[in-house]
């Protein structure tokens, strides 16, 4: 089974938790359970199987009123089947939303730690505060967070929000049938659509489930085998028209990062998302025959490093420099993401690594032609005004006031940003600043395509940036895989490239926990 093992819930919050659980699916009564819980929670989902992978993945998570749920039949009739075997047929079920009144209210009790710019960096403070000795989980209720009990343990210089709310009521679903009245939906559902059925324009196969999630909202699941999944993530991530090679890249990539991250969704029952939280997913018919190639190539082949699948991260461009891992999140180097110039020999050795700060500007001026370079973000130049940043940061830094200045004050190897100051001014014309490091920057600046760049002071108030590269630059660089394709290289040349000291392996042949291997990042 491919399950990256997550942490149990504390003893303190077992029952707490299992109460919570049956009181959001409405299976339990709960005048009999008065232990507080950390949130609402779902059955985590079941484990990938080796031989038959099947994924959970969320069409639509946190659905909640006012807004009914319209679930329509590409053809023929959706069949629904409720938790107490209640089974309805239709071409199409308008669910409305109803409150529930509890037995007896549910105290829900947790520290905060965040928001948190990715998983990634979510998942190096989970494992800081793990070491101080806390049980945690890490969560998406609007960006990503991490929770404990509120008597856990605290890592040193971490100050985590409290948070005690009391539930009255649950969230369910009913059924209105026009004359003959509604049926309250006791959850989990099961929802399958033998003609598919539409969903934001496109049309899945199913199997469906409608589930509640940790915040007290409802999720609509699909489970859908791995390689349907592919078919529905190539396309929309790489471009249907990239080489066989490149495509091929991607399917395993994507399959790779999808095991390996199988366990972000868990707190709410589910695996993945559909969006770019995780990889995008959409229609998977409108994969065409180039697409279905490259994914039946490489069926159920992974990236592995010392028996584990790698962090199979990628980008759509790396401005020709490649990043390390612990550039782009907080968390530790990974010997297969490390910086180094993305091109040709000739061209490598016009640059040497690690950058000085100095040196920025002249090493992207040499690597103009690496590998890639046709990519319209490979070089990139934005100009942002003290207004525009100050909007930028009215979640990160609400009370902020006008910036007067911007300072790099830290790179990376390959001369990527880690840390930026921004100064400003307040409204009794107080100093005040804000400093955004690593991945936090692109999440808030989120006008300037990475975090590969030089900036200057263009006048008062005016920031130019010039820079290049889209995305975090880690991994595979998909318009260089796209390149290095058309230059005749294979898939194992490509992922050895971007990948060094990585395999290519059968899924069955790895351990059948990969999260315990050596080499798992």
């Amino acid at each position: 089974m491919f399950r990256f093992p997550l942490p149990p819930a504390p003893p303190v919050l077992q029952a707490g938790i299992w109460a919570s659980a049956l009181l959001l699916s409405g299976g339990c009564n709960a005048a009999s359970l008065k232990a507080a819980a950390l949130h609402w929670q779902v059955p985590p989902p079941p484990p990938v199987s080796a031989a038959a992978p099947v994924l959970w993945v969320a069409l639509a998570a946190q659905l909640q009123p006012p807004t009914p749920l319209r679930l329509r039949s590409a053809t023929g009739n959706l069949r629904l089947e409720t938790s107490r075997g209640e089974r309805f047929a239709a071409p199409e079920f308008l669910l409305q939303w109803r409150s529930v009144p509890l037995a007896e209210p549910l105290t829900l009790r947790r520290q905060v730690w965040g928001p948190f710019a990715s998983h990634e960096s979510a998942e190096e403070a989970a494992a800081r505060w793990r070491q101080a000795g806390a049980e945690v989980v890490i969560a998406h209720p609007a960006e990503w967070e991490v929770w404990a009990a509120l008597e856990a343990p605290v890592p040193a210089g971490v100050t985590p929000r409290r948070l005690e709310q009391v539930q009255r009521q649950r969230l369910a679903l009913e059924l209105r049938r026009p004359g003959r009245g509604a049926v309250l939906l006791e959850g989990p559902l099961r929802l399958e659509a033998p003609g598919g059925l539409r969903w934001q324009g496109g049309v899945f196969a199913g199997p469906f489930r409608l589930q509640g999630d940790a915040y007290g909202s409802w999720t609509l699941v699909e489970e859908v085998p791995l390689e349907r999944y592919l078919l529905g993530v190539v396309p929309h991530e790489i471009g249907a028209g990239a080489p066989p090679a490149a495509l091929a890249a991607q399917a395993v990539l994507a399959r790779t990062w999808a095991l390996r991250n199988q366990g972000r969704f868990a707190v709410d029952g589910y695996h993945l998302c559909a969006d770019t939280q995780c990889q995008v997913y959409a229609d998977p018919r409108q994969a065409g025959p180039a697409v279905r190639r490259a994914i039946g190539v490489t069926r159920h082949q992974v990236l592995a490093w010392q028996g584990a699948p790698i962090h199979g991260v990628y980008h759509a461009t790396n401005g020709g420099i490649s990043a390390g891992f612990e550039e782009v999140w907080s968390g530790s180097a990974l010997p297969y993401l490390r910086p180094w110039v993305d091109g040709p020999g000739a061209i490598q050795a016009k640059v040497t690594l690690p950058l000085e700060p100095a040196g920025v500007a002249a090493a992207l001026a040499a690597t103009s032609r690496a590998y890639g370079f046709d990519h319209p973000r490979f070089r990139w130049t934005r100009l942002l005004d003290g207004a525009q940043i100050q909007r930028a940061l009215a979640k990160t830094a609400p009370q902020l006031g006008t910036p007067t200045r911007l300072t790099v004050l830290e790179r990376g190897p390959s001369g990527r940003v880690l840390a930026l100051a921004i100064d400003a001014r307040g409204p009794a014309g107080e100093p005040q600043s804000v400093v955004l490091r690593r991945d936090a920057i692109r999440r808030n600046l989120r006008q300037l395509p990475s975090t590969l760049f030089v900036l200057r002071q263009e006048g008062s108030g005016r920031w130019r940036f010039d820079g290049g590269g889209f995305g975090h630059g880690a991994g595979l660089s998909q318009a260089g895989a796209i390149d290095l394709a058309r230059r005749g290289w294979s898939l194992a040349q490509i992922l050895g490239h971007y990948y060094p000291g990585t395999s290519l392996e059968p899924l069955v042949a790895l351990p059948r926990d990969p999260g315990s291997a050596a080499g798992s990042p």
